[in-house]
């Protein structure tokens, strides 16, 4: 009899609904395979023929970190594009490399670590590159045109499994991993949780990545959020994936567990279903959950419950569907679509800050192109490898031609002289200059690490290096054939690299002063440079007495700006390319200190415009600066434009592109405009052009063009829980040009401090000379929301509300006013609901934290000595006469009525035994009717709520 072969089972059924073959796959699974499943690399179940599996693959702006690929603007460039549509076929071109360079590697992922949402609201921030915009509106409507076009179009399978990064109100990376942001619950509900909601909301999103930092005293990778917000905005199941490191920063940076056990249960239980930690050894987490599992800290069902949102994932990837999956086949690599699209990507992300008509540039200009970037195309940490290259320099001269061209650096030339009269020598690499390709360029691949290089030495000729100061003293030093001195793991200096990189950048150096010379600290290692007979190397880590500094005397053959000058002064128009290199000074790790312009960098700009008045700036940078534009003719503004910003940038200055971009945040005008870096109150510290209430040097949504545009015939009428607004666009210049038209609201009387004005949706639009066109929305009437502490939810107050079309958040063209009903708010039920700390309403000297580790907040003085609290409104009905209190730790809480004296005070008789150890406190308090309360905190005391009874 012939054996039958067994029979498919229902996971490996395509025709049965997803939910029932994961059902199927969970039942089949052993305890230990799924425990297995928890860690970023989920090994492979033979026996049931599943594959490996690895959450993560950076694709930011083009895939990143596995070789050649597409490479896109930086993510504040294509922010800064405004462009929806666009930007969502960037997310399929990059979808498509993603499947496509998996077919080549399997270590390519499919679970897309991308886009980051996080809100630009602080300009020194280091990750600024890697996010959208400081507006919700806008980082929203942008990563969810990105996430569908990672997603893909088909109805059941998808082409990647986009993650949104950084869950929560995070940024900063100065003690990215110890710090927690304070985030009252307005700016949770209307700034923070906003981008995120609307990106998930619409449909295309697998997952988020919990940030490393803390929010209001918790560790973002056990935030309760995750459960209370995040999860009841969609009915899929998503996959949280965790953070690089984190599960074993809670315990061994953030101290807020014990053991590792009981924090990789707390991470699991609050809705952390993979853990990216150890690099590729599992062990060590499934380690962990075993353990815990065995403490009785965690259930079966609890892991089932995070394995069951991996393989929904899995299944939408069609993984076991191999034969349905419409993308397998996809082999869309470096295509001329894609190249196309990343030159007009780049091209729409230019802004042009101000113009005195010098741009366009004539077909005959006599142009000097100077500066540190002219002829760089600087790479990103999330950038892949370059395929195509165009600087600026080479896109002007691809434009105007050679010879219509001058060219300087600007770099300091500079010679090192040893204590002995010798000078730092760059050996030759090899006598066949092997480190050159085949057109004569730098090899990346031949370059970067290289230990087989001789280093450097000392010799009575010394070579001249190009010097350069990136700003707050870090330096880089290069030979004459562009390579950078680096140090590698055998701490030898050597000139071997083709660009500063790396997560430690081996590339840079500060010149410390010392005695009659200087001494070379390398930054990486944190260790001097020294000489001796091997060559030249950083001290050891244990360094001997004979492994002493060298004393440098530096030698100044020739300064940058003296080249500047002579190739200003033979010009038309001088531009100077400024701006920073990604991988230094403002970075993932490292937070700039200054919006100032690198001293070296201001240097040149100052010497052209000292040489010739027709000077125009162009800012390739990752975040905004503070600069002097009045002297300059023009100023425009580019992101790390990716593989074809310098065509683009020579396009838009020869006119063949009229720009259009339009900034994503405000550019303040100095220093002293910005809140404390790891200040997250937008609302009370008057923040980004929702609150600001100064005058930036350039506005959020601010972008110049070649032609001229009219606004006019600005409707609108209600309906179907909306308002439908409509005005006309009119293009009155003479170059076909888009515009970006925005519209604003304000609440004219608001009961509680609103935004100035706040963006609700915006529109790019190409116009002919002379063309109108009519531009719709329609703007649900939740935007016009804002969340009601006093009654903890989200309230439409009834009144006049201004709609403004306008040209940016400062530009408004036309203005119309409308009368929405709503729900009155009256006084706080605070008979009823007490009084929690954290919702007040206005506050001073005070830090929100964890009321206890699983939920709820508390408050308490951030300095420890004294917080205020205001509440408004309160009502206490026919009256009361009693109030409580729930505190932890030491100290005191007065209580007054409408600005008077304390009416009471409570002060626990001994500190608590730990911050989550409550007690209630109680005594008389006799009022009636509405009244304000004050609440004064005295002492490192926590106050979870207060209670009033009669």
């Amino acid at each position: 009899m012939t054996a039958q072969p067994p029979p498919t089972p229902p996971f490996r059924d395509p025709h049965l609904p997803f939910a029932k073959r994961i059902d199927d796959l969970l039942s089949r699974l052993a305890l230990d395979e799924k425990i297995g499943f928890l860690h970023q690399f989920a090994p492979a179940v033979e026996r049931l023929g599943v594959d490996a599996f690895r959450t993560g693959q950076e694709a930011l702006h083009g895939v990143a970190w596995m070789g050649p690929a597409t490479v896109f603007p930086q993510a504040v460039g294509l922010g800064a594009t405004w462009n929806t549509d666009l930007v969502r076929r960037v997310g399929e071109a990059v979808s498509k490399e993603v499947r496509a360079m998996r077919a080549r590697d399997d270590r390519i992922g499919l679970n897309v670590w991308s886009p980051t949402v996080n809100l630009l609201r602080h300009p020194l921030w280091g990750r600024n590159e890697e996010g959208y915009s400081e507006d919700p509106k806008l980082t929203s409507a942008i990563a969810t045109a990105y996430t569908h076009g990672l997603r893909g179009d088909h109805p059941t399978y998808w082409r990647t499994a986009p993650v949104l990064k950084h869950w929560l109100a995070h940024n900063n990376e100065t003690d990215r991993a110890t710090s927690s942001s304070s985030v009252r619950p307005r700016v949770l509900h209307e700034y923070d949780l906003r981008a995120f909601r609307e990106t998930v909301e619409a449909g295309a999103v697998a997952g988020v990545m919990p940030a490393y930092n803390l929010v209001n005293g918790r560790p973002n990778h056990v935030s309760p959020y995750l459960r209370e917000h995040l999860r009841t905005w969609t009915d899929e199941d998503l996959l949280v994936c965790s953070d690089a490191g984190a599960p074993s920063n809670l315990v061994d940076h953030e101290h807020y567990y014990d053991t590792h056990e009981e924090a990789t249960a707390a991470s699991l239980l609050a809705g952390v279903d993979s853990f990216t930690d150890h690099g590729t050894d599992s062990s060590q987490i499934t380690g962990r959950v075993k353990k815990a599992y065995e403490q009785g800290l965690l259930t079966e069902a609890d892991i089932d419950t995070a394995v069951r949102r991996q393989l929904s994932v899995r299944f939408r990837l069609g993984e076991f569907d191999p034969q349905y999956d419409p993308h397998a086949l996809t082999r869309d690599f470096d295509t001329p679509a894609h190249r196309a699209l990343a030159q007009e990507a780049a091209e729409q992300s230019v802004v042009l800050l101000r113009n005195d008509g010098v741009l366009p540039l004539a077909p005959d200009t006599r142009l000097a192109v100077v500066g540190l970037l002219a002829d760089e195309c600087k790479l990103d940490w999330y950038s892949g490898t370059l395929i195509h290259r165009s600087t600026p320099l080479e896109g002007l001269y691809e434009r105007f031609g050679a010879d219509r061209i001058e060219f300087a650096e600007g770099v300091d030339r500079v010679l090192l002289k040893a204590s002995d009269g010798t000078f730092l020598h760059v050996p030759a690499a090899n006598a066949d200059d092997e480190v050159r390709g085949a057109e004569g360029a730098l090899d990346p691949a031949l370059l970067a690490g290289r230990t087989d290089l001789p280093p450097l030495t000392t010799h009575a000729v010394g070579t001249e290096l190009a010097l350069v100061d990136w700003g707050e003293g870090v330096l880089t030093l290069s030979a004459p054939d562009g390579r950078y001195l680096s140090v590698a793991e055998d701490g030898y200096v050597r000139a071997s690299a083709d660009q500063p990189g790396g997560w430690v950048v081996q590339e840079t150096f500060r010149l410390e002063p010392h005695g009659n010379g200087h001494l070379l600290r390398h930054v990486g290692t944190g260790r001097h440079v020294s000489v001796g007979a091997a060559g030249v190397k950083v001290a050891d880590e244990n360094a001997e007495l004979d492994d002493q500094p060298e004393i440098f005397t530096l030698i100044v053959a020739e300064h940058g700006r003296d080249a500047v000058a002579r190739a200003a002064a033979e010009a038309d128009v001088v531009l100077v390319v400024a701006g920073n290199d990604p991988h230094i000074d403002g970075r993932e790790t490292e937070d700039r200190r200054t919006l100032a312009l690198p001293a070296h960098q201001d240097r040149l700009l100052r010497a052209a415009r000292a040489a010739n008045p027709n000077t125009v700036l162009a800012l390739v940078s990752a975040y905004p600066y503070a600069f002097q534009p009045g002297p300059l003719r023009a100023a425009l503004w580019m992101s790390h434009g990716g593989q074809a910003a310098g065509t683009a940038l020579a396009r838009v200055l020869a006119g063949d592109v009229s720009p259009a971009g339009r900034l994503p945040q405000t550019w303040y005008a100095d220093d002293a405009d910005l809140p404390d870096l790891l200040d997250y109150d937008v609302l009370g510290g008057r923040q980004t052009y929702l609150y600001y209430e100064g005058t930036p040097l350039f506005p959020f949504g601010h972008g110049l063009s070649y032609a001229s545009f009219t606004y006019g015939e600005l409707t609108s009428r209600a309906g179907d829980g909306a308002l439908h607004v409509s005005f006309t666009v009119m293009n009155t210049g003479d170059v076909t040009a888009d515009e970006v038209a925005q519209l604003y609201t304000r609440a004219v009387d608001p009961s509680v401090p609103r935004p100035r004005r706040e963006l609700v949706a915006h529109r790019r639009v190409t116009l002919a000379p002379g063309e109108k066109a009519e531009l719709s929305f329609e703007v649900p009437l939740s935007a016009f929301e804002f969340w009601d502490v006093a009654h903890g939810r989200w309230r439409l107050e009834p009144g006049s509300y201004d709609l403004m079309a306008a040209a940016s958040s400062e530009d408004v063209r036309l203005r119309t006013t409308v009368l929405l009903d709503g729900e009155p708010g009256g006084p706080r039920p605070v008979v009823e609901r007490g009084l929690d700390g954290a919702d007040f309403d206005e506050q001073s000297g005070v830090a929100i934290v964890d009321r206890t580790k699983a939920a709820g907040d508390a408050v308490t003085p951030a300095n420890g000595e004294v917080a205020e609290l205001f509440y408004r409104a309160c009502d206490f009905g026919a009256g009361v006469t009693e109030v409580t209190v729930s505190v932890a730790g030491e100290g005191t809480v007065e209580i007054s009525l409408d600005g008077g004296p304390a009416l009471a005070t409570l002060a626990p008789e001994t500190p608590t035994s730990g911050p989550y150890d409550y007690v209630t406190l109680r005594t008389g308090l006799t009022a009636s009717g509405v009244h304000d309360v004050h609440l004064r905190l005295r002492g490192p005391l926590r106050l979870a709520r207060a209670g009033f009874s009669g």
